[in-house]
């Protein structure tokens, strides 16, 4: 497995101090955020899921707890949307450039909105995907926000 992906390469590129973390993937996983949580051993909220969605039909986003689910009423609200709607698989590889299991909100091919749940911002480090299947990147919330431009928000289901 190379340690090295777009994702990674975005956050050096960036100046952000973060450390990888390989673990191995599992195909078969139901929710692949907890599955890495397992692996790695770390509390499933210090694992974050990158979901991309469709609001109000254009693309975005999101950046939360692997142990959480997305309101997406919440999250059409926070882009000032009216709907918000999970991105098929097929639509995510090609809008992101990477596989479903290995999305990173980093170093996408086409740059879109992304939005963090604020409560990952309890944790002085959390994981992200590095963009690949089993390669996670462990940065401070605040460095991922700010190199992703991301806006801060509540977006879990209560």
């Amino acid at each position: 497995m190379s340690k090295t992906t777009r994702a990674t390469q975005a956050l050096q590129q960036a100046g952000v101090s973060f450390t990888v973390h390989t673990y191995d993937y599992d195909p078969n996983a139901e929710r692949i955020g907890l599955q890495a949580a397992e692996a790695m051993g770390v509390d499933p909220s210090k694992v974050l899921k990158t979901l991309m969605v469709l609001v109000d039909g254009k693309p975005a986003c999101v950046v939360l707890p692997s142990d959480k689910e997305v309101n997406l009423k919440k999250l059409a609200a926070a882009l000032g949307g009216k709907a918000a709607q999970m991105m098929k698989p097929a639509d995510a590889e090609r809008q992101t450039g990477y596989h479903v299991g290995g999305i990173s909100p980093f170093g996408q091919k086409k740059r879109v909105p992304v939005l963090i749940e604020q409560s990952a911002f309890a944790y002085g480090e959390v994981f992200m995907n590095g963009g690949q299947r089993g390669l996670q990147v462990k940065l401070q919330p605040k460095d991922a926000a700010e190199v992703l431009d991301a806006k801060i928000s509540s977006l879990i289901q209560e």
